[in-house]
């Protein structure tokens, strides 16, 4: 498989330390696959050097956002970016770093092999507190009673696209969404995507701190973040009003006509 142009797309906010390396990484592990690969960063307007890491990188385009809007709105901000590329085949990542160079291709492939609208990456080995981890399970829980099947790692960051695909759910939800991760999943469960799930490693956030920012610094936290906490009841809220109740937008969403491949 030789891909004409593929893009990947990440969020990010305060990687200096990381991201180079690993897009560097990414870079070497795809090349051989793709004539074109260009990188989108969405600039979640980062308070270190994030903006202006790649100021002499020709295939990155680092797109820094009006206001600092979290992680749900900046991962929409690149996957449009993105799709703008006109890409065959679309990789979205989150610029922390939390998988290996070498998965990327895997993706790919399964893409490809089973004709995928969409491939989830599933983390293996995830390090994350046990707040997270019981969120993410009773979201999985959720997200399964309303698909009528159990969606493995249901907010997953690492997923390789077809544009069409990935346009549908684009143009479905609003640019300001949350958790959009959770809206795709579901809908793409409900609207009868070809969705494939190929495990991957999950690593720890790259750079001197393993914590990253999003909800606080520091190895010793033992209870949910208060922003954390707000985050949920405001993802719960979302969840019902763009996905969960009877008339959700979400719920409207059909699959594209397959293109030609």
């Amino acid at each position: 498989m030789t891909l004409t142009h593929l893009a990947i797309v990440m969020p990010a906010y305060n990687e200096a330390e990381g991201i180079r390396g690993f897009i560097d990484e990414i870079r070497e592990s795809v090349a051989p696959l793709a004539d074109r690969v260009t990188f989108h960063i969405a600039d979640d307007r980062s308070t270190d050097a994030t903006a202006s890491v790649f100021d002499d990188v020709a295939d990155v385009t680092v797109d820094v956002q009006p206001v600092n809007r979290g992680h749900g709105p900046t991962a929409l901000a690149a996957y449009r970016a993105g799709l703008a590329a006109d890409p065959t085949v679309l990789i979205h990542v989150d610029g922390d770093g939390q998988f290996y160079g070498r998965d990327f291709p895997r993706l790919l492939a399964a893409l490809d092999q089973a004709d995928a609208d969409v491939v989830h990456g599933v983390r293996d080995g995830r390090t994350d507190p046990w707040y997270r981890k019981v969120l993410t399970s009773a979201v999985g829980l959720l997200i399964a009673l309303a698909a009528g099947r159990r969606i493995p790692d249901v907010n997953t960051p690492l997923r390789a696209y077809r544009p069409d695909a990935l346009q549908t759910l684009i143009d479905a939800i609003p640019a300001d969404a949350t958790v959009p991760h959770v809206h795709f999943s579901l809908a793409e469960a409900r609207a009868g995507f070809t969705v494939r799930y190929l495990r991957v490693a999950s690593i720890p956030r790259r750079g001197a701190s393993t914590t990253g920012t999003m909800w606080g610094r520091g190895n010793g936290v033992s209870l949910p973040p208060k922003r954390l906490r707000a985050f949920v009841r405001t993802a719960l809220g979302e969840a019902w009003t763009l996905s969960l109740r009877p008339s959700a937008p979400l719920r409207g969403i059909r699959r594209p006509e397959p293109v030609s491949r």
